[in-house]
């Protein structure tokens, strides 16, 4: 029988093949560095990753474990270590463009997260702001208080949905639209940003209609309309959208928000002006501090053990809590740049060669003939743009990938601390 996975999976390695002009995998190995050389890299940012949360939702694939007030306490204790660690390996303050929290439920340690920032502002400037993920029920203006007094000026809220109907599917709690928009009128910050989920069994183009409307309304500028991914690994028995279904609604989605002059910043992101932003992914490196956090840099990615109880235990010995690494080539780096840059539905020529040293065309003009030819991009001035064809292509192929290769790697990270490698 037919196996649409199996195809998917043979068709994102032929694709690595490809643009990578090797058969080699993606290999991730188990070394540490001793040192993180990050002092000539340019436009980076910074991740914090708290794992606790009040409740595990089956759908969600991210490292997190139920909330205990002295093991989180314990947690953050390792956590400012780390960012010392990390701080002192750069002479002088780092310039770096963002921070942002993830989680897990980062609020949850709300009475540490100013601590947590007043540290990193001892080793790093930051320029463009700092975000935090908040669950619904953290939306109390004591709470909200303490998190802009603490520095912080974007929230992204994960609503998932306003409907009842898809709250119960997803195990969430009610979102109330009223009692949000009360809180945000009280409590403003630079950017308010609402995550939503599609592609949901029964889901309609009304349905997320309404979302949308719903956190325009009570105080979003910024929203973010993911699509549900069957991980392998999650305990959820919800089956994902037919893919001709799937391609309906994200372009009806996309439409829509066009024509109420909503600005499009990436496949799945829309917002009400430019100031409006919030995304921890599209940077060209990153730092991450914490469980399951990883750091990219010019030349490798790594990634922390997934394991809280370990992460402590390599702290306390003053050691890097790197679980793997991958030390890139030329063309593997290239092809990680591409792939997060199309994210935000553009590639700019002139930052590719900015940051490689070597015209785009030179390296990828075939595929970018190809692209055009085929109308999934648009070229002016250097910048390619992804038109509504190209957006889904892009998103199908993401998720396949995400399922052929950060399901594996995270379905085996979540079980073993440190792994000799893994192979993808």
């Amino acid at each position: 029988m037919y196996d649409i996975g199996e195809a998917m999976s043979i068709i994102t390695s032929a694709t690595r093949m490809w643009l990578t002009k090797s058969t080699k995998p993606f290999r991730f190995v188990n070394i540490s560095d001793e040192k993180l050389e990050y002092d000539n890299e340019q436009n980076m940012g910074l991740y914090v990753h708290i794992p606790f949360c009040r409740q595990i939702c089956d759908f969600c694939p991210y490292c997190k474990e139920i909330y205990d007030r002295k093991k989180c306490n314990k947690y953050i204790d390792s956590l400012i270590q780390e960012i010392h660690i990390v701080g002192k390996m750069h002479k002088g303050k780092k310039q770096v463009t963002s921070l942002y929290f993830g989680g897990g439920s980062p609020a949850l340690a709300v009475e540490r997260i100013e601590e947590i920032i007043n540290t990193i502002n001892i080793y790093f400037y930051i320029t463009e702001g700092i975000g935090i993920e908040l669950h619904p029920s953290d939306l109390e203006v004591s709470k909200l208080t303490k998190l802009k007094k603490a520095g912080v000026t974007k929230i992204c809220i994960g609503i998932q949905s306003f409907n009842e109907k898809f709250q119960a599917l997803l195990g969430r709690c009610n979102a109330n639209a009223k009692v949000i928009s009360q809180v945000l009128n009280d409590v403003e910050f630079e950017t308010v940003s609402m995550d939503f989920i599609f592609a949901l069994p029964s889901q309609t183009f009304e349905d997320l209609k309404s979302d949308i409307d719903t956190a325009f309304e009570c105080g979003a500028n910024h929203i973010a309309v993911y699509p549900f991914i069957d991980f392998t690994f999650t305990k959820s028995k919800i089956k994902g959208m037919k893919s001709k279904k799937k391609r309906e609604l994200l372009d009806l989605i996309t439409e829509y928000c066009y024509s109420k002059g909503y600005r499009r910043d990436s496949i799945w992101t829309f917002s009400k002006n430019h100031t409006a932003k919030y995304s921890s992914m599209t940077r060209d490196n990153f730092l991450g501090f914490g469980c399951s956090a990883t750091t990219l840099l010019k030349d490798r990615f790594k990634i922390n053990t997934f394991s809280v109880e370990e992460y402590i235990k390599r702290i306390n010995k003053h050691i890097l809590p790197t679980s793997l690494t991958i030390k890139f080539t030329l063309r593997q780096r290239m092809i990680y740049y591409l792939f997060w840059s199309a994210y935000s539905t553009k590639v700019d020529s002139a930052e590719f060669e900015k940051f490689f040293g070597i015209p785009l065309k030179r390296m990828y003009g075939l595929e970018l003939f190809l692209a055009k030819l085929f109308g999934f991009v648009t070229e002016k001035d250097g910048v390619y743009s992804m038109t509504l064809k190209g957006a889904f292509y892009f998103h199908y192929y993401e998720s396949f990938y995400t399922l052929s290769y950060i399901d594996k790697m995270w379905g085996i990270m979540r079980t073993n601390a440190f792994p000799d490698g893994i192979s993808l």
